[in-house]
């Protein structure tokens, strides 16, 4: 076998690259693949699109008859006539719990467990373990705890049957997913970002402040934009805890509750009066919007915040 000299082996090498970068051989498998990816794209967008307009369309009479009035207004016991403030306010109030107790906890245990535990620590492994396991417990099992631990145990804390509860229970049920999205966050960060900073002197936690966390922002934002959004459509907890399914003439802190969630569950199981132009699930289908566009609040507060994050990340 004649050895080629390396000016030989250099031009082979470059016309076998040239040849592979310029071939126009069709990759079936990946086109197919492809098709098949736009297909699955398109029936989602195409169900999701019929969804929203089937609640605008429903939803669309009461907002011409009533106005603002349904927003502002309170509880009846006729469809045409409805208001949904305190669902409203109980369901702000359990966003704005999810808020102050579920995310600094969860991004507090997520920094500990990526940053300062040791991974091969049995009680390490264990926690993480625990943690992934009740990220997939049914919400209706929190919604027990809810009522032995805040409504039962706690009730001079938290007056019992509250929005208050309901913020606790609902922070308790979305901790596991802000820990696992946050721990995800901070795994991506760059390990050369961490030793640069030791590099120049810094602590730990000067690392991990300055630096991680940073960079992991607009991750552990998105975990936060999930788990708002399943606290506001979650009905089953707020059942067990009480919240109220009729009327509600005063709402507060320490008041009896409800949510957007628990209203368009109890009309959308009334019967409907033959002829009305405004019916029960007219009624259920605008607080459903109502809720869509309280999602998409919380939702645009956590996009903007992490913008800003990626774009002070770029600068940087």
């Amino acid at each position: 076998m004649a050895l080629l000299t390396p000016a030989a082996a250099g031009a082979t090498a470059r016309d076998v690259v040239t040849a592979r970068l310029t071939r126009r051989d069709r990759d079936v498998k990946g086109i197919v693949l492809l098709v098949l990816l736009l297909i699955a794209a398109g029936i989602t967008m195409l169900v999701l699109f019929v969804l929203l307009s089937q609640i605008v369309i429903e939803a669309l009479p009461v907002f011409q008859e009533q106005g603002m009035d349904f927003v502002t207004g309170t509880i009846g016991s006729n469809p045409a006539e409805q208001g949904i403030f305190p669902g409203l306010y109980g369901s702000i109030f359990i966003g704005l719990g999810v808020v102050v107790v579920a995310i600094p906890l969860g991004v507090a245990a997520a920094i500990y467990l990526e940053e300062y535990a040791s991974s091969r620590n049995f009680f390490t492994r264990m926690i993480l373990v625990n943690i992934r396991n009740l990220a997939g417990v049914p919400a209706v099992i929190y919604g027990v705890l809810g009522l032995i631990i805040f409504v039962q145990w706690l009730d001079p804390v938290t007056s019992g049957e509250t929005v208050i509860t309901a913020g606790l229970t609902m922070a308790v049920l979305v901790l596991p997913i802000v820990i696992i999205t946050s721990m995800e966050a901070i795994r991506a960060v760059p390990q050369g970002l961490r030793d640069a900073g030791y590099g120049v002197g810094a602590s730990r936690w000067e690392v991990t402040r300055d630096h991680v966390l940073p960079y992991a922002a607009p991750g552990i934002l998105t975990g936060t934009v999930l788990s708002i959004a399943r606290a506001l459509g979650e009905a089953a907890p707020l059942i067990l805890i009480g919240a109220i399914t009729g009327l509600l003439p005063r709402t507060g802190l320490t008041e009896n509750f409800t949510a957007l969630p628990i209203l368009i569950f109890s009309w959308a199981g009334r019967p409907n009066t033959p002829g009305a132009e405004i019916s029960w699930s007219n009624a259920a289908a605008a607080a459903g919007l109502v809720l869509l566009v309280l999602v998409l609040f919380f939702n645009a507060a956590a996009i903007l915040l992490r913008n800003r994050f990626e774009k002070r990340r770029i600068g940087t």
